[in-house]
């Protein structure tokens, strides 16, 4: 939780040090040759209770925190006095006090604002008015008075034109990143949906018969798809990362079941890389935000599918400390050390002439060095040209073994044959490419583009967020569960921010898939909601009340 900076505690804090620097000044001019302490006795002894005061004060601050305008005013009083008396009393070796007058006017003013700033300058004003009154010496060097005056009305009106045009530029900023804010969210959510129906229409010729020539092309589609994609999300990650709108969600997941579900995914950019993904099996648990650790390890293998082609790559995990290590290993050309120290700066790329056909702005690396910190982990880089560059995540916290949900492999690699599908979309092309790929994997689709009036006896739910003006995707599916009498699974796909969409489902049971969807997600998912005890409760209670009411 970001905690608020209290500018009168930094003040009061400051007050001390300040105080304590005026009592070490008139204990040192004491003591210098021709000088003696006695004249200056009665201010050590006055600088001393001032600090003491300046701590009750600083203690009755830090225990009623806020904002309490006579407080501070009631502070300039208490500054301007002690400043006051020590320069009435010390004389001219008390000059250099006449910093903390400014120190006071400038310091409330740039904490607290201009308003501030103008009840201080009055205030030290009067002061010095007080000890030009009190002090022989000041009414001996009056042109050094005016000088002081006009020094103490100069600068704060400096300082507030200063803090006027500051102000007026922080606005201007912040209407900026606002507007920009507004602009990505909406470029962000127009372009994920041709993105999001390229890549399901590709799938879907992934699935016809095609021939060697034909399926090649679709490679190729699908590859620059990919590219992309990545590069799009990269953007997209950076974006939030700046906003500050990224906050973990800690799990206790298994390890190794989450690398091997990234190798799963990664199988078809790997191929076209001509990488071999090589992983080394582990069954330990771990507590750590799986979606972000997921993005860390995609990133870095997308490094090693642009610059480790043709050659393996290595992905294990090792104790170190009192935790555990994802190591990534490839086989590439290296990196030279001279590179090294800026590797994790945006936009930052090792470029040779070999580059030039490879995709890419030198995100990745920055982005997985953001999460880490995010999430506690330390990422560490080792290269040696030639040789390969080795990526360590370091800090994943063991948790005890939990039990493993089984999964049948043969299962999962099935198609979906059956599954009663009501699939919810407005874009016209993302409702073909999607219902199109479902019918291919042996769903039964139910294909809507309006939740107006719908009715569906449907196994599962799959609703794009944004339907328009009369509905959204989570009314659409409260509407459909509420015909049914149950919980129906239920999947909401969108192109909006997805911190937003889970702050809405208030606990909904839903899932969720950001666009552009990956096929091998969308499928995956729709196993695990299939595979769901409501779901599997029900369809085993339709198959008895079927078998009865034919018997009867």
């Amino acid at each position: 939780m970001k905690v608020e900076k209290d500018s009168e505690l930094d003040q009061a804090t400051l007050r001390i040090i300040v105080a304590g620097c005026a009592l070490l000044w008139f204990g040192v001019i004491g003591f210098l040759p021709g000088q003696s302490i006695d004249p200056y006795v009665p201010v050590i002894i006055y600088i001393s209770l001032f600090m003491l005061g300046s701590i009750l004060l600083r203690m009755a601050i830090a225990r009623w925190p806020g904002h309490y305008p006579a407080r501070r005013i009631l502070g300039m009083v208490y500054d301007y006095s002690g400043t006051c008396y020590g320069l009435v009393v010390g004389g001219e070796g008390a000059l250099p006090i006449y910093a903390v007058m400014v120190w006071v006017n400038l310091g409330n003013g740039m904490r607290f604002g201009s308003r501030y700033l103008a009840i201080a300058t009055g205030l030290a004003l009067f002061a010095l008015f007080m000890v030009y009154l009190l002090t022989p010496y000041w009414r001996a060097q009056p042109y050094m008075v005016l000088m002081l005056m006009i020094t103490s009305t100069v600068i704060p009106v400096y300082a507030h034109i200063l803090l006027k045009r500051t102000r007026l530029a922080s606005e201007q900023a912040i209407a900026a990143n606002l507007e920009k804010s507004r602009f990505l969210a909406q470029a962000s959510h127009d372009l994920r949906q041709p993105i999001h129906s390229i890549g399901l229409f590709t799938a879907c010729l992934r699935e016809a018969d095609l021939g060697v020539d034909e399926r090649r092309l679709v490679d190729n589609i699908d590859r620059s798809l990919l590219n992309v994609s990545q590069l799009f999300r990269s953007i997209l990650d950076l974006y939030t990362l700046d906003n500050g709108r990224v906050q973990p969600k800690y799990e206790t997941l298994h390890l190794g079941q989450l690398l091997a579900d990234l190798v799963r995914q990664n199988t078809e950019a790997a191929r076209w890389a001509g990488v071999e993904l090589r992983l080394r099996p582990c069954n330990h648990w771990v507590v750590t935000d799986p979606g972000l650790l997921a993005t860390m390890v995609q990133n870095v293998l997308s490094n090693c599918f642009k610059y480790a082609a043709q050659r393996p790559v290595l992905i294990g995990v090792r104790p170190r400390g009192q935790g555990l290590a994802i190591v990534i290993y490839d086989q590439g050309r290296g990196i030279a050390e001279e590179h090294l120290p800026r590797i994790f700066e945006e936009f930052y790329r090792v470029r040779q002439l070999r580059d030039k056909d490879v995709e890419g702005v030198g995100l990745g690396l920055s982005i997985v060095k953001r999460l880490g910190q995010l999430i506690d982990l330390q990422v560490m880089l080792r290269s040696q040209v030639g040789r390969g560059t080795a990526v360590t995540l370091h800090g994943l916290p063991q948790a005890a073994p939990q039990r493993l949900r089984n999964r049948d492999e043969a299962r999962q690699n099935g198609l979906l044959s059956g599954l009663q599908v009501c699939l919810v979309e407005d874009d016209r092309n993302v409702l073909l490419a999607t219902s199109a790929l479902l019918e291919r994997w042996g769903c039964v689709v139910q294909a809507e583009s309006s939740a107006e009036d719908l009715r569906s006896d449907c196994d599962i739910i799959v609703a794009d967020y944004d339907l328009g003006t009369r509905a959204s995707g989570i009314e659409c599916i409260d509407s459909i569960r509420q015909q049914r009498g149950w919980e129906v699974p239920a999947l909401i796909i969108t192109g909006h921010d997805i911190e937003k969409i889970h702050a809405a489902l208030h606990d909904r049971n839903i899932a969720i898939l950001s666009k552009p969807v990956r096929p091998v997600e969308l499928r995956a998912t729709l196993r695990a909601l299939r595979d769901m005890p409501t779901a599997a409760t029900h369809r085993a209670a339709v198959a008895e009340a079927t078998t009865r009411s034919g018997t009867g």
